[in-house]
């Protein structure tokens, strides 16, 4: 595994009147874990890219320690994508593609939804050691064909929360920016409402003047002196993204067990060994007729590593 990438980072600031709050992501090694051991098309790539970034963003205002989940399927040429990103701003995903080619159509609707069947879901997902709290599912719409604009609805429909979103996807670096209208709450800030709208879009036309390929190449701080170089904003934290898949060979080792001696031991005879891939980062685990063997014999032995696929 390469080094963690000191550019995987998630940032968030206040406007000086707290009428808006920006957040912004940039993932360089968590976008090559995500990708490099699987020859994804460049139409499945950016698509990825851009619910990976949506998903970090949107994790970053979690109130809980779960897990936020963003789910595309349908029956184009992807089925499913699935993005997941912890509270603690670790992330895994994973791909299926269908049987046809992918050309270079993008969009939601010709690469998830050509049928108008697709579903594009937000779900929640609470910590197993709270019982009392339960997953919560939101559709998202897809007649809009970007991801950004998906959320962008989905947000001012279920959270009543003015939302823009920006989002960039290169072979080596994918990045985002969300800026987010606050309620006004009177208070210490001693804006007005009026004051509020007008400053939200001030920041939005100021947002909107941002290209790709600035997202893709000016680090975070100096893009958001770019842009907003004209009034202060207020650096409310800074969190590092990490990859986290949590595959292991005895947890593929744990699987195979759940399949039965049997079934493993013929796999092993017809093809000489039991090699499975994991869904989310691609790493090959492979087990020979003695690790198979030694799966069922003593399970709680720690199995030799030395037959893992890279």
């Amino acid at each position: 595994m390469s080094e963690q990438s000191s550019s995987d980072q998630l940032k968030k600031f206040l406007l000086d009147d707290r009428s808006a709050r920006v957040s912004a992501v940039e993932m360089e090694h968590v976008w090559h874990e995500a990708t490099h051991r699987h020859q994804y098309p460049l139409a499945v790539q950016e698509l990825l890219g851009e619910l990976m970034c949506a998903a970090a963003l949107l994790a970053s205002n979690l109130k809980f320690e779960g897990a936020l989940l963003l789910q595309l399927q349908g029956n184009g040429p992807i089925r499913l994508i699935v993005v997941e990103c912890r509270s603690d701003m670790s992330m895994r995903a994973t791909v299926k593609l269908g049987s046809g080619e992918i050309g270079v159509q993008t969009g939601l609707g010709a690469l998830i939804n050509p049928d108008g069947d697709g579903r594009f879901s937000v779900i929640l997902n609470p910590p197993k050691d709270a019982p009392n709290l339960h997953p919560y599912q939101g559709i998202v719409s897809l007649e809009s064909e970007s991801v950004g604009k998906a959320i962008e609805q989905y947000m001012q429909q279920s959270e009543q929360l003015s939302t823009r979103l920006w989002l960039s996807v290169t072979p080596e670096r994918i990045s985002g920016l969300m800026l987010q209208k606050l309620p006004v709450t009177g208070g210490t800030s001693g804006t007005s409402q009026d004051q509020a709208d007008s400053s939200w879009e001030h920041a939005r036309m100021v947002c909107e003047t941002v290209t790709s390929s600035e997202m893709a190449s000016v680090p975070t701080d100096t893009l958001l002196e770019r842009l907003f170089w004209e009034r202060p904003v207020f650096n409310l934290e800074s969190r590092t993204v990490h990859w986290h898949c949590g595959c292991t060979r005895d947890r593929v080792a744990s699987m195979l067990q759940s399949l039965g001696q049997s079934e493993v031991q013929d796999i092993v005879q017809n093809e000489g060994q039991v090699e499975v891939t994991c869904e989310f980062c691609g790493e090959k685990y492979a087990f020979n007729q003695q690790d198979a063997t030694n799966i069922f014999l003593d399970p709680d032995n720690p199995l030799d590593s030395t037959t893992t696929l890279h």
